[in-house]
């Protein structure tokens, strides 16, 4: 009985916090209450462009230079409404083009006269974008900055108390002002408004308001202050679900298509009753057009639509009008967004009838991520701890899959003495002799087209969950199992349409393959040579031989007192391992003794870990030491001594602490790694 009352309990605190929201949300007043409130804030009256930019403005954005471009991430894409869940990664530049585009319209400059058209392959995150737009835009509308208001009507007397009828179009209050007056208010309104565009209302009322508006205006003797009495003003909750203010439209095939689902249609049950199909009391405002007034609307595959849906479009983009049956042009205020695959687009391109919906589109390319960690960022959110129960997913399995993603999707380099692996690190921000930030922009440069095609997102979701699922004994999965998974769909992809594609993508493969096997490697002997200790020993040994061959000095050997020439052999067996030739040996020695002398001057201390290239020497100096001693070649084989176990286990150990393996996958790599010397194999 006490935990039914904690839970009564529980269930009151959360109505009460309901109940208080619910009051701020359904505010009600009459036409000059609204008037205070508009002059308090101005922006209440804004249109929808200005209304969806200022919604992605308000959640802040953070500049950041790439590659010498300037760039800007708007956190509103990080999705803040659903933990992540709809979150966009990289795609920056598509975003940001977005953003002006909704920038441009809200100042009024020509784009709110378009129909914004999202172009890019399938699975790139089209509708994912609309959807976080529609979700955020319901989201804003419930927040004090996000205000919007609406109003009903009743023919009853004056603060009657109705009953009420809405305005099938939710409109904006203020168009219910003659253009005369409401200009003069929208002039006051902007002396106070501190926004960084004008506000205006435009446009007549709806059909079915303008005959209530006249009706009642006929009554009064034109006496229009009086009408306004019969309204009362209300806040406005945009919901697709309740289909308020947010419509989608989804094409049907050609026989089912029809142009009353953007537009409305007829009421034939009350033509009886109002005598004819022209009364706007028999008609419902209720297409998509109608619905989605004040806030968005979305066309899933735009240009699948019939040509006489597009026809809509144009007049509904370019006039922000529509033509529902039987009645004039309706004005509307909404944006208008679609999204479609490139073989659609390349019909429209080749298509001379739609010249005129090709002038009124701005298309903006969402391509596939080029950038690898951006694209492990997207399988992330779906394949992470808190996610999968009961099976452990190997390090480095979602990073191999993206990058063999992103490798499918880049055009091979031009320059002879750049690999496409190469290629794809040099994207991902890391450095290579020879290559600067500007010769990037100019491999960017010269493949516009990278990232419109290439192995969508879903395909490596789909198969990544396969092999969650598939291996049911296993209770870990490891970066091959995935790979082989990868493979074997290769056969059955609706994508790929030629062998010659097939052959290139599955060769792409093998090379993720290697890039693993040198990860794996690596990481192993980094496992082996985490004794900071021995490292230290080594680094100063090295140390004290280079500052004494540059010096042209000698070496004390502290077990036997005596001079000594500098142990050549020592430096070179370390040198190699970064490969510095022979001859430029002593630039190196001198640089290192240069870069201690440096830190020297700043009252700093030399330590190998502030030289990545020494510390990438010693560490593969320090494994070939050790290598041998630990014996690693002997998991191979079933027999492994005691004090061999022992070694190991303190390998498997610090790969699970410091790399985050599992006892199985850390198992599994040390196997791996252990064939790899087994057959002799000294790649680095």
């Amino acid at each position: 009985m006490k935990r039914a009352d904690n839970l009564l309990a529980i269930l009151k605190r959360c109505q009460d916090s309901d109940v208080e929201t619910y009051k701020k949300l359904t505010w009600e007043g009459t036409f000059p209450e609204y008037l205070a409130l508009v002059m308090e804030n101005p922006g209440v009256v804004r249109n929808a462009f200005q209304r969806v930019y200022d919604m992605i403005k308000s959640h802040g954005a953070e500049e950041f230079t790439r590659f010498k471009e300037r760039l800007v991430r708007y956190r509103f894409f990080d999705d803040p409404f659903s933990k992540g869940r709809d979150a966009i990664f990289g795609l920056e530049k598509s975003l940001r083009d977005l953003v002006t585009t909704l920038k441009a319209a809200a100042h009024g400059y020509g784009t709110e006269r378009r129909v914004i058209l999202l172009h890019g392959p399938v699975g790139s995150s089209k509708s994912t974008i609309v959807r976080l737009v529609k979700k955020g835009l319901e989201h804003y509308a419930r927040t004090p900055e996000g205000r919007a208001y609406t109003f009903d009507w009743s023919l009853a007397e004056p603060r009657s108390g109705g009953p009420w009828d809405p305005c099938p179009m939710h409109e904006e209050p203020l168009r219910l002002v003659p253009t005369a007056a409401r200009r003069e208010i929208l002039a006051e309104l902007n002396r106070a408004w501190r926004g960084e565009y004008e506000l205006g209302v435009e446009g007549d009322l709806c059909p079915s308001c303008r005959r209530t508006f006249n009706e009642l205006l006929q009554k009064y003797d034109g006496d229009w202050l009086r009408v306004l009495d019969h309204v009362r003003v209300r806040r406005l909750l945009l919901s697709e679900k309740d289909r308020i203010g947010i419509g989608t439209f989804q094409p049907k095939d050609e026989k089912n298509q029809d142009s009353t689902e953007l537009t409305g249609d007829i009421n034939y049950r009350k033509i009886a009753e109002y005598g004819t199909d022209s009364d706007p009391r028999a008609f419902n405002f209720d297409g998509e057009f109608n619905i989605a007034n004040r806030g968005v609307i979305e066309f899933i595959e735009v240009l699948k639509l019939d040509v006489a849906f597009l026809y809509d479009l144009l007049g509904a983009s370019q006039e922000h009008t529509i033509k529902p049956k039987k009645f004039a042009q309706t004005d509307i205020d909404e944006v208008i967004l679609g999204h479609t695959n490139e073989p659609e687009y390349r019909k429209l391109q080749n298509n001379e009838l739609m010249e005129a919906f090709r002038d009124r589109t701005v298309k903006i390319d969402i391509p596939y991520n080029v950038r690898l960690e951006d694209e492990i960022k997207i399988y992330l959110k779906d394949y992470n701890a808190s996610r999968i129960r009961g099976k452990h997913l190997a390090p480095h399995t979602l990073e191999m899959c993206a990058l063999w993603a992103v490798l499918t999707r880049l055009d091979e380099p031009k320059k002879a003495n750049l690999t496409l692996l190469q290629k794809m690190k040099l994207y991902n921000g890391k450095t290579l002799p020879g290559f600067t930030e500007d010769n990037v922009r100019e491999l960017m440069d010269e493949s516009e087209r990278e990232g419109m095609t290439g192995i969508s997102p879903r395909y490596i979701q789909d198969k990544l969950s396969n092999a969650l699922v598939v291996s049911t004994e296993e209770k870990c999965v490891n970066p091959f199992m995935v790979l082989n998974e990868l493979e074997e769909g290769l056969e059955h992809h609706s994508l790929i349409t030629s062998n010659e594609q097939r052959k290139r993508i599955r060769e792409l493969l093998d090379e993720v393959r290697q890039e693993y096997e040198y990860i794996a490697k690596n990481e192993v002997q980094k496992a082996i040579c985490a004794d900071e200790e021995a490292l230290s020993k080594l680094c100063a040994n090295y140390i004290d031989n280079v500052k004494a061959y540059t010096q042209r000095e000698k070496v004390k050997n502290k077990y036997t007192g005596r001079d000594e020439e500098p142990d050549e052999h020592l430096m070179r067996s370390i040198e190699d391992k970064i490969d510095i030739p022979e001859s430029r040996k002593d630039d190196f020695r001198r640089e290192i003794m240069n870069y201690i002398g440096a830190l020297a001057l700043e009252g700093r201390k030399f330590d190998y870990k502030t030289n990545e290239r020494l510390e990438k020497a010693l560490e593969l100096k320090l494994f070939e030491d050790k290598k041998d001693s630990i014996k690693l070649t002997s998991l191979v084989s079933s027999v492994v001594d005691a004090e061999t176990q022992e070694k190991i286990d303190v390998i498997k150990t610090r790969l699970i602490k410091g790399y985050g393996y599992c006892d199985t996958c850390a198992t599994d790599i040390l196997n791996f790694v252990a064939s790899i010397f087994a057959r002799g194999d000294t790649k680095e």
